[in-house]
């Protein structure tokens, strides 16, 4: 787990709490202060501001992906497996984990903050490497198509992760997410795999 002291790992699971209860714009340090039953001087003395306490909801989302990345890559599976696995695993954690989600896809908490904009750039370009890699390992075996780009059908799959999830968000989470990513893997194995 990221490098957090036993306090600052409490800010920021109500932090994620708040977000899924109430969304992101009522994460104020007056909320989390009142939330958690301390001064809001004694959450600045571990975070220097509501900045600092996103980029530690992004570590943690980071530090889980990676996690994640890790496992998918060292299965004995065949790239579709691997691509299945890792959609509907995606999936599955944001259907569990909706402040997280709230977090990720926020473009306007990343406009004005370099800072933030940086650290889901990264998130998205380490995801969009194992997928394109995945892909690329289907098609040196001829299990994917080769007509088209692993980088095109990664932002394929990507987009589409990212657009169905923000419907959700939007739906207030009336939509089954998991199923929605069922979907999505049944439709991008159709277009990617090769017909026998």
């Amino acid at each position: 787990m990221a490098n957090f002291s036993k306090r600052q790992q409490e800010i920021i699971n109500t932090a994620i709490e708040l977000i899924a209860e109430k969304g992101i714009q009522q994460l104020t340090i007056k909320n989390l202060s009142k939330r958690i039953g301390i001064a809001e001087s004694a959450i600045y003395r571990h975070f220097t501001s509501k900045l600092d306490i996103l980029l530690g909801i992004l570590s943690l989302f980071r530090e889980s992906k990676d996690q994640m990345n890790r496992e998918l890559t060292s299965m004995q599976t065949t790239p579709t497996e691997k691509l299945k696995q890792m959609l509907l695993r995606r999936f599955a954690y944001f259907s569990t984990n909706r402040a997280i989600a709230s977090v990720i896809f926020s473009e306007e908490l990343f406009r004005n903050d370099r800072r933030l904009s940086e650290q889901i750039y990264e998130i998205m370009l380490a995801n969009q490497q194992v997928i394109i890699d995945i892909i690329k390992s289907g098609q040196k075996i001829g299990e994917f198509r080769n007509d088209v780009s692993a980088q095109q059908i990664a932002f394929m799959v990507t987009g589409a992760l990212r657009l169905i999830v923000t419907h959700w968000r939007l739906s207030e989470f009336k939509i089954d997410l998991i199923e929605e990513g069922e979907k999505l893997w049944e439709t991008v194995k159709t277009l990617i795999t090769v017909e026998d």
